[in-house]
């Protein structure tokens, strides 16, 4: 039985061991096949099916982006949205946006020098700092439209801890958070 609450149901997540039923391929293919699954990830062998992303969210990553193109350009880091930290398909994270250094691949990046993560409501932005920690991803900006914040992290002793400005590029959080186009 679903799981309930006030008439609607809630977000629940679920495990299918193999053999996958019919239906699951069905769907994996069904999204592939509508583009639905470009920002699918997979966690230690576990795929996580995201939905796509609200026009909201989207306008917000776009505007992030034109406010970090300049400052990377000028730290000579490639602004790139749509790449997979990780070394491989059975392991991966897709940040909504990374400023990775020269010699990048164009799928598939073992770190990055900077990744940029937008809360979504329910969404496990949070969660990905150990494995961004494990990759040696320098610093980590997680942006909230809900709260209106930036926590911008640096890397220090395999943890991420508070940066009151980048030291990667000539910005911080409270400057970036002054400029966002908040929706």
């Amino acid at each position: 039985m679903p799981n309930k609450r006030r008439g609607s149901v809630t977000r629940m997540p679920t495990l299918v061991f193999d053999p996958e039923p019919t239906e699951i391929e069905e769907l994996r293919k069904r999204r592939e096949r509508l583009g639905l699954d470009r920002h699918d990830e997979v966690w230690e062998g576990v795929l996580h099916m995201l939905p796509p992303p609200s026009v909201q969210h989207q306008a917000l990553v776009i505007g992030l982006g034109a406010l970090l193109l300049a400052e990377a350009q000028a730290a000579a880091l490639t602004l790139t949205a749509g790449v997979a930290i990780g070394a491989d398909k059975d392991d991966y994270r897709e940040p909504d946006l990374a400023l990775l250094r020269r010699g990048f691949d164009p799928q598939w990046n073992h770190t990055a020098a900077l990744v940029v993560e937008v809360v979504s409501p329910g969404d496990d932005s949070w969660k990905k700092l150990p494995f961004y920690a494990a990759h040696r991803v320098e610093e980590v900006v997680i942006v909230d439209p809900q709260e209106r914040s930036v926590k911008w992290l640096g890397l220090a002793d395999d943890d991420y801890r508070p940066l009151e400005r980048s030291g990667l590029i000539e910005l911080g959080p409270g400057e970036l958070a002054e400029r966002v186009d908040w929706p």
